[in-house]
């Protein structure tokens, strides 16, 4: 499998007539058709891959607009820009599961980490892993603020310009007493969003139901792990990320939301039968955002007849620009095409022991319901997943979530009794150690116990700052420094103490 970096324009981008790109995208949906039924693609092979996003703050925890200078003083080629210039991105290499699940992921996340932040101490800077950076300021929210790329400018300007008008926030706490409104005029918002990539090699038969079994599980992904609960000084959910970045890059007039036109960043609204469905979907529900030629104009149909891998650049392309909260992927890695299932859900995570949890829940969940004789998908409603999904995203680890058999229960509760056990079988199905299962899942299960994630750490902190006269943005900032503490210790965050 290819290293795991799926939503990014090419270098170079050269817009091209919007005619002639569609065309070119019906050619790869075409190619990718064929390619599925010839039997062309990578059969089952559970390798992972990991993209994880930090956030450059200053000594005063501040965000640092600094992410060229760091990637300057840093020889990883595993580090690499993001939209936002107090952003970075780190791409883990692919690992077979059973080899990520031994230690080896908990490592390359670890490693990868450290090495950004001694990057970012070279140039006076510190790196954290947060999933929205709590001091950030309306004035952050900025095209001066975006990093300086032909690929983000061009991102930018091709989405301000079809908005048409500023970009509105409008994100209220689920029990009302806070509310953020505001324009916005760029699409620096959706840096402020910073994510756990989360990515799994499929065989094409099997892309459907995995990422069916993804989208019912995405609710109880937020439950276990949210953690942005601030933003620009506002307590909102406790996955706040979660609306942000569907309203940072909405395009759509008032009109054609009535109308029911889909928005670029999307849930989705049915189960699908196949992979295909997904990627067909992309091609003839969304426009076109970025119509850039491919590298080389390469015929995918005529590679195909030469007994090449195309690239489908076109496709790829296009598909950056749908941002499903589960997004299926083709690939080419060492001549092999292959499809895989990239899950967007999850927020940077406090620590490395954190992030492995998550990860794994995550792939034994979805292999374990995969392999049940009667699918959730066939129980539940697709709105019901959908209604479980901003549930968690509100609520995080105090979440009522519905599910099939249990009714409407606690997330701690639905966790313990019932989605631990599948996660379990599904890792023990894919050859992972008992051991190494039990001891990353305890932190799930332990997250359960104690009702502590990230985002009630971060507002326990918040709360008891502001009870001793200490206002609100200083809070945010004396926390954050303690969440700075607590990710240096590696301990997973329902260890961590309040201050």
């Amino acid at each position: 499998m290819e290293p795991a970096r799926s939503d990014h324009v090419p270098d170079g981008p050269s817009l091209i007539d919007q005619a002639r790109f569609r065309e070119r995208l019906d050619r790869c949906l075409t190619a990718l058709r064929r390619m599925v039924a010839e039997g062309r693609l990578a059969g089952e092979e559970p390798s992972t891959g990991v993209e994880l996003e930090v956030a450059l703050v200053d000594t005063e925890m501040r965000p640092a607009l600094r992410n060229e200078a760091v990637l300057e003083s840093s020889d990883s080629e595993d580090l690499t820009s993001e939209l936002g210039s107090w952003n970075l991105e780190l791409n883990l290499p692919p690992r077979k599961l059973s080899e990520a699940a031994e230690g080896v992921l908990e490592e390359d996340i670890r490693t990868a980490v450290a090495g950004a932040e001694a990057s970012a101490r070279r140039v006076g800077v510190r790196a954290v892993t947060i999933g929205i950076l709590p001091t950030l300021e309306a004035r952050h929210l900025d095209s001066s603020r975006l990093t300086d790329d032909p690929r983000y400018t061009l991102l930018d300007s091709r989405l301000t310009e079809a908005r048409g008008r500023p970009f509105h926030l409008d994100i209220a706490a689920p029990d009302g007493t806070e509310h953020l409104r505001m324009d916005v005029p760029s699409v620096a918002a959706e840096a402020a969003c910073t994510s756990l990539q989360l990515h799994l090699q499929l065989a094409p038969d099997a892309l459907g139901a995995h990422w069916n079994a993804a989208q019912a599980v995405a609710g109880v992904q937020l439950a276990m792990a949210a953690n942005s609960p601030f933003l620009l000084g506002h307590r909102l959910w406790a996955e706040t990320r979660i609306p942000l970045f569907t309203q940072a890059v909405d395009i759509r007039t008032d009109e054609e939301r009535r109308q029911g036109v889909r928005p670029h960043v999307w849930f989705g609204d049915r189960w699908v039968e196949s992979g295909l469905d997904l990627f067909a979907e992309n091609v003839g529900h969304f426009g076109t955002l970025l119509p850039l030629a491919g590298p080389d104009e390469e015929d995918p149909l005529e590679a195909l007849d030469r007994g090449l891998a195309p690239s489908l650049a076109e496709l790829h392309t296009h598909d950056s620009t749908v941002w499903r909260w589960n997004r299926p992927v083709y690939g080419v890695a060492d001549g092999v095409a292959h499809l895989r299932l990239e899950n967007r859900v999850l927020p940077a995570c406090p620590t490395a022991a954190d992030a492995v949890a998550d990860a794994l829940f995550f792939y034994g969940l979805v292999r374990g319901l995969t392999r049940q004789d009667r699918p959730v998908w066939r129980e539940m409603s697709f709105g019901t997943a959908e209604a479980n999904f901003t549930a968690g995203a509100q609520h995080g680890i105090e979440a009522t979530l519905s599910w099939p058999g249990s009714g409407s229960t606690g997330a701690p509760a639905l966790v313990e009794e019932t989605l631990l056990p599948v996660a379990e079988e599904g890792l023990a199905s894919w050859g992972v150690d008992p051991a190494v299962v039990a001891r990353h899942l305890g932190v799930i299960e332990q997250r359960c116990r104690t009702r502590r994630i990230g985002a009630t750490w971060q507002l326990e902190v918040v709360a008891d700052l502001e009870r001793h006269g200490t206002d609100r943005r200083e809070a945010m900032r004396r926390m954050l420094g303690l969440y700075a503490e607590g990710t240096a210790s590696g301990e997973p965050v329902h260890t961590w103490s309040r201050p």
